[in-house]
């Protein structure tokens, strides 16, 4: 499935029936008062949050959206159908501004949240509305008000209970695929994942989201390589997986790097729960591996999990302690 976590899209609520001016018509009565009945009210266009979503695809190819007018009033006071709502979907963690982008309107972030973006105009009266004891036929009636229309913007920030960060090729794919049903594009190059992955896995019936955020490079903060664009959807992520190649040649300058473009982003990136995962371990003899560990547990003073994606105990006891930081 294509991913699309941004798009602008117009939006027109029904415009209200009008009322009817009509005349009460029977045999034997010559003089019939007014009984035009009431408009009804325009539709409105209400978003929705859907759980098994997790893309504005659908926006991408429809981005006109009108909800029905109401009906005119009739006579022997009969009040118009009402037009019918319309519902959008559209992933949990979707955020509606206004059209200049900035204002935000709604906050989608749990499943089925609604909101209402535009409003279906009021039905016009009847000339019923208007008899009275001096204007006992009145031929006035109003027609129906118009239904708001706007121009909004919808952007997606992921939402998930981990999320997977690390340097381009760290291997976040591999990893979100050996421990989900997830089915993300791998392969032994920079850039792979060009869009958020999202996977979910049970864990002792419990169910955890994770996201594979595409790899990240100096510079992202600015906007290099995409990067603010992916920087987002850390944002909502609960804790950070971050995956370090233990084959790179520096691997406390590969992992100061991720944490300074976090930093630079969003200092409160740097405050959420962060799991360190020494990854493709069974590329390093027992030696190497013990030697790398040790430097980087004592220079950076943080406690490290080892991980090949291609042993299951080894996977076996992240699932655990991924566990244990989403209870």
């Amino acid at each position: 499935m294509k991913f699309l976590d941004q798009v602008k899209i117009f939006v027109k609520a029904g415009d209200g029936g009008s009322g009817s001016p009509s005349f009460r018509r029977e045999k034997f009565i010559e003089f019939g008062g007014p009984d035009g009945g009431d408009g009804g009210k325009g539709g409105s266009i209400i978003l929705r949050a859907e759980r098994n979503l997790n893309t504005l695809i659908d926006y991408r190819y429809q981005q006109h959206f009108k909800a029905k007018r109401g009906e005119d009033g009739k006579g022997k006071n009969q009040t118009g159908k009402g037009g019918k709502d319309l519902f959008l979907s559209v992933p949990i963690g979707t955020q509606i501004f206004e059209e200049d982008n900035k204002t935000l309107l709604f906050d989608f972030k749990t499943e089925k949240d609604e909101f209402t973006v535009a409003i279906g105009g009021k039905g016009g009266f009847g000339n019923t509305r208007f008899k009275s004891s001096t204007n006992r036929a009145p031929r006035k009636f109003t027609k129906g008000l118009k239904g708001e229309e706007f121009c909004v913007s919808l952007q997606l920030k992921t939402i998930a209970d981990i999320g997977i960060i690390g340097l381009p090729n760290a291997g976040k794919s591999s990893l979100l695929a050996s421990i989900t049903s997830a089915n993300p594009k791998i392969a032994n190059y920079k850039f792979t994942t060009i869009n958020p992955n999202l996977g979910v896995a049970m864990y002792d019936d419990k169910e955890i989201t994770l996201a594979d955020i595409p790899g990240l490079i100096e510079g992202a903060h600015t906007g290099v390589g995409l990067g603010i664009k992916f920087l987002k959807h850390v944002e909502r992520c609960k804790t950070l997986l971050h995956l370090v190649d233990i084959t790179e040649e520096d691997l406390i300058k590969s992992y100061k790097q991720i944490r300074k473009e976090l930093g630079e982003y969003s200092r409160e990136l740097l405050r959420k729960k962060e799991i360190i995962v020494l990854n493709k371990v069974d590329l390093l003899s027992k030696e190497e591996f013990k030697i790398k560990k040790k430097e980087f547990e004592e220079k950076m003073k943080k406690q490290i999990i080892e991980l090949s994606t291609l042993d299951k105990k080894l996977i076996s006891r992240l699932k655990i302690k991924l566990l244990k930081n989403v209870s």
